[in-house]
């Protein structure tokens, strides 16, 4: 699956806040943005009035935006100061960048290395079905990267929290991509933990519908030969399996990340 597959601006027009550019947005759903509010204006770009930013979810909710009650911090820059709160759902549309973290968890046996895989439950509202990481999510308002991971691995995965401290970041992916919901400016932050032989993760909040342990042959297999996993998540393990030295094939790995 590529993610890497807009181009921008492109098509999109610039949205700032002020001078802030903070996304992305069609030329259709920025005339939508003004019929609803006079703070915004549209020229070879769209403004945001600056006072009118703590009504960012207003604003979008009356534009049509699936809202789905989990805020993300919005910010010009992955590293430069919030300056809003966005609804989760609303991210594509704004093009807003959106912050995930991906625990690799893996195990090793006598028989080599063993990555736990979920598999994502069928009312999921994205990529329902798909397989992906133990532990995965978007890093909502307030939180860091790491604290979202913690949060998430007893969420998702009954990670006791002494374990999950345990995991070591290990790299950053961005990619601008196309998707049915809009455009996703998304950033994952990336973190391994080995868990001992005799852990057995539990599907706690019913966004899994369960984990299998696969050897790494086999998860190379999938990534390389279909779709099964989540489209971000091939990304992050394609940099596992190349860092575990699983990946004999360094032509297949540079097509994959220019794919992605």
């Amino acid at each position: 699956m590529a993610c890497r597959t807009a181009t921008l601006p492109g098509e999109r027009l610039i949205f700032c806040a002020g001078d802030a550019h903070i996304g992305y947005v069609t030329p259709a759903f920025a005339e939508t943005l003004r019929a609803v509010s006079a703070d915004i204006t549209v020229s070879d770009r769209v403004v945001l009035a600056p006072a009118a930013l703590p009504r960012l979810n207003e604003i979008a909710a009356a534009a049509g935006a699936k809202m789905r009650g989990e805020n993300f911090d919005v910010r010009e820059t992955l590293d430069g100061p919030v300056l809003a709160v966005l609804d989760r759902g609303a991210l594509p549309l704004f093009g807003v960048i959106g912050v995930g973290v991906h625990l690799n968890g893996f195990v090793r046996r006598a028989d080599g290395v063993h990555l736990w895989v979920a598999k994502r439950a069928a009312d999921k509202k994205l990529d329902p079905g798909k397989l992906d990481h133990l532990v995965a999510g978007g890093v909502p308002a307030g939180y860091s990267p790491f604290e979202t991971l913690l949060k998430e691995a007893g969420e998702e995965a009954a990670l006791p929290p002494a374990l999950a401290e345990q995991a070591v970041p290990v790299g950053r992916f961005a990619y601008d991509m196309e998707r049915a919901e809009g455009l996703r400016r998304d950033v994952i932050f990336a973190y391994d933990l080995e868990l001992p032989e005799d852990f057995v993760p539990v599907p706690a909040d019913g966004e899994v519908e369960g984990f299998s342990l696969w050897p790494l042959q086999r998860v190379l297999e999938t990534v390389r030969e279909t779709e099964d996993f989540k489209f971000n998540v091939s990304l992050v393990l394609v940099d596992f399996l190349l860092r575990f030295g699983i990946v004999a094939d360094q032509a297949w790995v540079l097509r994959r990340a220019l794919d992605s």
